[in-house]
């Protein structure tokens, strides 16, 4: 595969080394664990191909990937496309990255709530830069913003925040842009205040949760007590230098958006029931470091980064909300006297395994001839044969 390397250790491979089992209640994590320790494996079935030259009549398994939104191995093609789609969205304009994030106080209600606090961490962040972007003082316009969730920090410890990325300026009426006025902020907005804001939304959001019984307190910690101490600290909103332009957003989408708690290429070794992987140390000027944990304190770390099932960890607000997203991003291009964004031409998965990966899905491994046919697909929970 072009531009791949293959990573020395894999979390598949601890997965498959040690039986870790989940306390009874998380199902949908157990089968989140069960597919990524099966994935590409004989246990998910195969496509099978057998060469059309009669002197060859090799035959290839293509084992079936997982597809698994947690694994390390899966997602590059759903990935790419993702992107591209935003590549149709993005405005000829500046951008700016900020990090919303989670006091640690709150982790073990977060883990105990994740849908409603996940959630709720998105609409805090967006309403703060919403809030702020509508005062005319500093913007006084709609902007775009793509959220995207991460819930971990470099040692897989529980760390829950928002990654955004805004638009410097905004949609006013009829579409006409306005870009946003020179500040002597580092980012679009004062921080400090984005700060104070975010904690209001999200703290008078949580109480009426705890209030109406959606979020139930761990036994013997009083409400009042925990507010109070949210309140009184500050919470870290993080605004990063501003990306070059789109072609860097575009960069930085391809890094981050479809990110998994630990990447392959970071695990250094799995020896007996040890596993040690590669970390930088921000508070050591980001030197990189190396970290062993047993294998059974690896597993339990990733699996706190499952998301629950069909949650949204990617979402956009402003102008860049689904509804009429195109037809706005379009009208916004005429004003501003720029070619409108074409559609997205469906290119066949051949052809993309061909440019992206210098994969040849027709191309026999023996004789070398495009030759290669689908005689059968096998599905192990189906126990029924097509092709």
């Amino acid at each position: 595969m072009a531009g791949y390397t293959t990573p020395h250790a894999t979390i598949q491979q601890a997965l498959q080394r040690h039986d870790y089992s989940l306390p009874e209640g998380n199902a949908h994590v157990q089968q989140v664990m069960h597919r990524l320790k099966t994935c590409r494996t004989a246990a998910m079935g195969y496509h099978a191909y057998r060469c059309s030259d009669e002197t060859c009549g090799y035959i290839k398994y293509q084992y079936h990937s997982c597809r698994d939104r947690h694994c390390p191995n899966c997602g590059a093609l759903k990935k790419q496309e993702w992107i591209e789609a935003r590549m149709q969205e993005l405005l000829p304009v500046k951008y700016y990255h900020v990090v919303f994030t989670l006091p640690h106080e709150l982790n073990s209600l977060v883990l105990g709530h994740r849908k409603l606090l996940f959630k709720l961490l998105f609409d805090a962040s967006a309403q703060t830069l919403l809030t702020f972007a509508k005062d005319a003082r500093y913007l006084g316009a709609l902007p775009g913003i793509i959220s995207v969730l991460h819930t971990w920090g470099q040692q897989l410890s529980f760390h829950p925040h928002i990654h955004c990325i805004v638009s410097g300026g905004g949609i006013i009426n009829d579409n006409e842009w306005k870009d946003a006025k020179k500040s002597h902020y580092r980012f679009l907005f004062p921080v400090k205040a984005m700060q104070a804001v975010f904690r209001g939304k999200f703290l008078q959001s949580l109480k009426g949760m705890i209030a109406s019984g959606e979020v139930t307190l761990p036994e013997g910690v009083d409400a009042k007590q925990l507010l109070n101490v949210l309140y009184r600290k500050d919470w870290i909103v993080y605004a990063k230098a501003p990306f070059g332009g789109p072609h860097s957003v575009i960069e930085y989408l391809g890094r981050y958006t479809h990110k998994v708690a630990i990447s392959n290429h970071r695990i250094c070794s799995i020896d007996n029931d040890t596993v040690t992987f590669d970390y930088k140390d921000y508070a050591d000027g980001n030197a990189k470091k190396q970290m062993s944990l047993t294998t059974v304190e690896f597993i339990r770390r990733f699996e706190q980064h499952v998301l629950p099932k069909r949650f949204t960890k990617i979402r956009t607000y402003g102008y860049l909300g689904n509804r009429k997203r195109h037809q706005r991003i379009n009208a916004v291009l005429k004003n501003m006297r720029l070619p409108l964004h074409k559609g997205l031409v469906k290119v066949p998965l051949e052809l993309k395994m061909k440019e992206q990966y210098g994969i040849d899905l027709k191309e026999c491994p023996c004789c070398k001839g495009q030759t290669l046919q689908l005689v059968q697909v096998y599905y192990p929970w189906k126990h029924t044969d097509d092709g």
